[in-house]
């Protein structure tokens, strides 16, 4: 069965009026909207207020002249000011909400071309929302003001794809946003690209305070810094973006330089200052490493970010300051609430948002886009173009993306290997030596910094990565035990102490031994410090 056309549409106290002697030499909307020979108005639901009720019976009887088959229905609407959004929005939306659709045996369109810019608006965001199940129609007059010429009319489905390029603005505007906070590097990690994407959503929705967590060197400091160059560039914020790290602020100073002090506070006070707070008014304060913050100031940051007021040292009268607030921190925070060394109002208040940055080490795909990154980088700063040799990149990317590369410091270590690769790199070109001499620097650094698995790694060689992380930890005090023992018996009553005291007769040499033998080791090879296959370790054990 077809369905009847059915339009709702606002009388145009301006355009639908006209004497009764000129109003056929006008485009009047409503009228000329059912005067169209290809589309065929079945009923038309005219919406008006009361005071111009003379006017829509003036239309309903000139409608009923040019198309005596559509079904004019008076709607009477109450609205003081039809200016006035809010208003305006509920009253439509009342309408809606009360009206008997049946979309299944009619078809249904808005008028938005008379009625007010707000009357326009509401109508175009309730038809967005289906509380109108209708798609938008909008007509326009001739070319030429000729009687008899009904102008023009579109409709406009807001659910069909051909205007999925309102929408794919959006989330082109959205993907920039993205490539922007992850400072153009095309990262491969799920998990870290699904973190980018919830900050971009909240960040450009909200002005409440964002706490970032994760190690030294996750990234932390620069991804505040793109948030707020990306809510700049929409216009988000329009005041400065000031950053201080809270482990450099100590003792009396620490107040002074967040909420300022006023002249003669104290001695050396000779002059105002506004504060790092104030500085921040209107824009985005990062507070890196807020975990060292004393409680004190800690106190004072909670009331700033609750009231937007707070007191400068040493003066009788509030300030103000408007400013969204980044927190940065490697620190246990609920650890440190636990410890009495951080609040739990504040803890409360900036844990609104938490996003925990990975390591480098948890993100072993984005090894590669990062070092790309990391060498445009290095070419800019050093005026020519770094490459790696084949050989060179695939011995670099197979040593960074492996267990063996710590990177204590994450992108912080990360990037200070590639520029020193690069500052070495004669003609811009990274060799395999090249490589080789930076893996032993790393090599040598992880040992002086005391990694626990190297001792592993020295007996194991290449067949370290084929044990399990639950066996490394048990192997490893294996090996620490047999290097400090006499002898293969002794270093089995070391590690069997408690379990040979159930048993009527132990051999614990020969347990130590089958353990060892688990992973192709000796005590021999052990107790030597050599690695298996070498002549010295082929001595009888004891």
């Amino acid at each position: 069965m077809k369905r009847k056309r059915v339009v709702f549409g606002f009388l145009g106290t301006t355009l639908d009026t006209g004497k009764s002697a000129q109003r056929w030499e006008r485009w009047r909307p409503t009228v000329a909207l059912c005067r169209h020979e290809d589309f065929v108005v079945d009923r038309l639901e005219l919406l008006y207020q009361r005071p111009f009720s003379s006017l829509a019976q003036q239309v309903a009887k000139d409608v009923a002249q040019v198309s005596p088959e559509t079904e004019l229905v008076h709607r009477h609407i109450t609205l003081r000011d039809p200016w006035d959004l809010g208003e305006v929005y509920a009253c439509l939306f009342d309408f809606a909400r009360d009206y008997p659709f049946q979309p299944e045996r009619e078809d249904y369109l808005v008028h938005i071309t008379t009625g007010t810019h707000i009357v326009q608006i509401c109508l175009f965001l309730l038809t967005e929302a289906r509380y109108f199940p209708a798609r938008l129609l909008q007509t326009s007059p001739p070319a030429r003001n000729r009687s008899g010429d009904p102008g023009t009319h579109i409709e406009i489905d807001l659910d069909l794809s051909k205007y999925d390029a309102v929408a794919s603005r959006f989330r082109e505007d959205q993907r920039q946003g993205l490539s922007f906070l992850k400072s153009g590097i095309d990262t491969r990690s799920v998990r870290f690209n699904r973190l980018i994407e919830r900050i971009e959503q909240v960040a450009g929705a909200s002005k409440d305070p964002l706490l970032l967590t994760g190690p030294t060197g996750a990234g932390k400091s620069q991804l505040a810094r793109r948030i707020f160059q990306l809510k700049q560039s929409r216009r988000q914020v329009s005041g400065e973006r000031v950053e201080v790290n809270c482990a450099t602020l100590r003792g009396d100073g620490a107040m002074s330089a967040l909420f300022g002090h006023v002249k003669g506070a104290f001695t050396g006070a000779t002059t105002d200052r506004p504060g790092l707070l104030r500085k921040a008014d209107q824009g985005l304060l990062f507070l890196d490493e807020v975990g060292e913050l004393g409680l004190d100031e800690q106190a004072m940051l909670l009331k700033a970010l609750e009231e937007k007021t707070f007191l400068p040292v040493g003066a009788d009268r509030e300030v103000k300051s408007d400013f969204q607030l980044i927190a940065g921190t490697n620190r246990d925070l609920a650890e440190r609430v636990r410890q009495g060394r951080f609040r739990e109002d504040l803890l409360a208040r900036i844990n609104l948002w938490t996003f925990e940055l990975p390591g480098l080490r948890e993100r072993p795909e984005d090894i590669e886009p990062n070092l790309d990154f990391e060498l445009e980088g290095c070419a800019q700063a050093f005026g020519k173009r770094i490459t790696f040799s084949k050989e060179a990149r695939a011995r670099f990317l197979g040593f960074a993306t492996s267990p063996k590369a710590r990177w204590p410091g994450n992108f912080r270590d990360f990037n200070a290997a590639i520029r020193r690769m690069a500052t070495l790199a004669e003609g811009g070109r990274i060799t395999v030596d090249g490589v080789e001499e930076e893996l032993t620097r790393q090599r040598q650094g992880t040992r002086a910094a005391g990694a626990p698995t190297d001792a592993l790694e020295e007996v194991l060689g290449p067949k370290f990565e084929e044990v399990d992380p639950f066996d490394r930890a048990q192997l490893l005090e294996v090996v620490r035990v047999c290097r400090e023992t006499r002898s293969l018996s002794e270093a089995g009553r070391t590690l069997f102490a408690i379990s040979r005291t159930h048993k009527s007769s132990s051999n614990d040499a020969d347990r130590l031994r089958k353990y060892l033998a688990r992973f192709g080791l000796t005590y021999a090879q052990l107790a030597s410090g050599r690695q298996p296959g070498s002549a010295a370790t082929k001595s009888v054990e004891t």
